[in-house]
């Protein structure tokens, strides 16, 4: 369990520096260069990914139980994901009314994956895993639309295809993750 929380401090606290405190990060950015500062960012991301992909399996292999999740658990985490890679799909692209109005999908397609996974999983290294992120999101999305209010950005959506074509190529992928991918790489299929 050790490794696992060793991974969620690094990884939570580099991808916190913008919550917590992003006039120190301007400040870096400026010092080092961006280019620099990508690249330790991306370093202590990957490293802390690492630890916390190897918690997590080796949490795996003596679950702490904390609660059995009902079987609706698991159709609620279908759907829920299938919502997740929608809005994840919308990053970065053209926003359409759906996604203008949220603003940020990435952090919000983060909080529902962690819901998701809490719906239908009960052990400690869940509740550790998962719930972290469901916090991070929280707290990321809130100090990103504070940020917004105070650039006085106003997202003026594009048509309904910029979030209908990136949503439905999201909805495939959740389908394809569905149904082979999720249990290729983590060993338990979402679908039995």
């Amino acid at each position: 369990m050790q490794i696992l929380i060793a991974g969620l401090l690094i990884f939570m606290a580099v991808h916190s520096v913008r919550i917590f405190a992003d006039d120190w990060r301007e400040s870096q950015i400026e010092r080092i260069g961006k280019r620099r500062w990508t690249m330790i960012y991306t370093f202590h991301s990957l490293f802390g990914l690492v630890l916390i992909v190897w918690g997590y399996g080796l949490a795996r292999e003596a679950p702490v139980v904390l609660w059995d999740p009902p079987l609706w658990g698991r159709h609620l985490a279908l759907l829920l994901m299938a919502v997740s890679f929608f809005l994840f799909a919308q990053s970065g692209g053209p926003q359409g009314p759906i996604v203008a109005r949220i603003g940020h999908p990435m952090m919000a397609a983060t909080g529902i994956w962690g819901v998701a996974h809490l719906s239908a999983n009960g052990t400690l290294a869940d509740l550790l895993l998962f719930g972290s992120f469901v916090a991070w999101a929280v707290l990321a999305f809130r100090a990103a639309v504070q940020r917004d209010r105070a650039a006085g950005i106003v997202r003026e959506p594009a048509g309904w295809m910029a979030d209908i074509g990136p949503g439905l190529a999201g909805l495939g992928l959740w389908a394809i993750f569905v149904w082979k991918v999720h249990a290729f790489l983590f060993g338990v299929s979402p679908l039995g």
